[in-house]
């Protein structure tokens, strides 16, 4: 089972822009990351639920979506995004510990989305400046990822590669977004 929701839990950057999410649903996706593990049990990760058209909007054009598509701009409309997660970091405790519990916290909740049948993709590229005015976050927190949620609308395939290979994704003819990936072999060290 994990395997599966392993499988299925990709950097998705289409969707289907009129399934909608509630905040209930998002709710219960970070309930996961507040009930996973995270370093000396400080929890100092916090979260913006953002479902409204008008909160995505302001999202939108401060996001970067793939360095390695250099001639697509991002998902068009109808394709972008139901909504948003905004993972900020107490910075009173920013420690080395926060980075590892991002990972963790990252990982839970979009595995929760695909148990869901949603996805999500992990967006580090953003303007923190221009978002941290537009939804009020204090000095207090610092912006550190910014997750994008919806249903799915495109087909991610897996590519076995050999060490040495080229490891950056690509989109073919047909839509299909192809990410590379070692082989096991090739990755354990023995």
């Amino acid at each position: 089972m994990i395997r599966e929701l392993i499988m299925k839990n990709r950097s998705y950057r289409k969707f289907r822009e009129d399934e909608e999410i509630t905040k209930e649903t998002l709710g219960e996706l970070v309930d996961l990351a507040r009930l996973s593990g995270c370093g000396m049990n400080m929890q100092s990760l916090r979260y913006i639920l953002v479902t409204d058209k008008a909160g995505r909007e302001s999202i939108y054009p401060c996001i970067k979506w793939a360095a390695f598509l250099k001639d697509w701009g991002g998902p068009m409309e109808g394709q972008r995004p139901s909504a948003f997660i905004l993972m900020l970091a107490d910075s009173g405790k920013k420690t080395f510990v926060t980075q590892t519990d991002m990972g963790i916290a990252c990982q839970s909740i979009l595995l929760g989305a695909v148990e869901k049948g949603l996805g999500g993709c992990i967006i580090g590229a953003v303007d923190k400046d221009r978002l941290k005015e537009a939804f009020g976050i204090g000095e207090g927190f610092e912006l550190q990822y910014v997750l994008a949620i919806g249903k799915p609308d495109q087909t991610v395939i897996l590519d076995e590669i050999e060490l040495g290979q080229d490891t950056k994704y690509w989109v073919d003819e047909n839509g299909n977004h192809h990410v590379p990936k070692i082989r096991l072999e090739d990755i354990i060290i023995s």
